[in-house]
């Protein structure tokens, strides 16, 4: 089996993973910190907005199930990517919408889905394309959380079914059978 890794920042980790989570050729999505200055950095220290980390997904995928470019064309549909350092309630630089590619080829993608995307969007895209930096994988409570609890928290609650349904209405043909 083919395998690839895309790092995308869209908001709150917990939200982006449980999309990503429901598409097929999508092998495993982790979340953590990226993008910053502090080694090792704790969620209590990313919240801060003073380690420059943004709270991104690290996917793991099949490429000959689902190409790159459909990643991103989920990103730019299931988030906002015109509001410059916020998602909802979410501000802050650790809520940025990013992508940190992983070569020259994905940089390249990236730049055409920014251009693709635009035309559905009612502002400017401001997500921006930001150097693959050391990833720090989230601590454990965080993975899989809408799986495991987000049922049970508010804010999961009143953010992640709308993304769901986007993603549904959407891009039904890319879903996990």
């Amino acid at each position: 089996m083919s395998e690839a890794v895309a790092t995308l920042a869209g908001g709150c980790f917990w939200c982006t993973e449980a999309v990503y989570q429901q598409v097929a050729g999508v092998k495993a999505v982790e979340s953590g910190y990226i993008g910053g200055t502090v080694p090792d950095p704790t969620y209590e220290e990313v919240c801060s907005g003073r380690t420059g980390h943004a709270e991104a997904i690290r996917i793991t995928f099949n490429p000959d199930v689902v190409s790159y470019d459909a990643l991103l064309d989920i990103f730019f549909a299931t988030h906002d990517p015109t509001t410059l350092n916020r998602q909802g309630n979410d501000v802050g630089t650790q809520y940025r919408s990013a992508i940190f590619p992983h070569d020259g080829e994905q940089e390249a993608a990236a730049r055409a889905a920014i251009e693709r995307s635009q035309p559905d969007q009612a502002s400017p895209i401001v997500t921006t394309i930001e150097p693959l930096a050391t990833w720090y994988p989230a601590e454990n409570y965080h993975q899989d959380y809408w799986a495991r609890v987000g049922d049970r928290n508010p804010y999961c609650m009143a953010v992640i079914p709308p993304k769901l349904q986007k993603l549904q209405k959407r891009f039904a043909e890319r879903l996990a059978g």
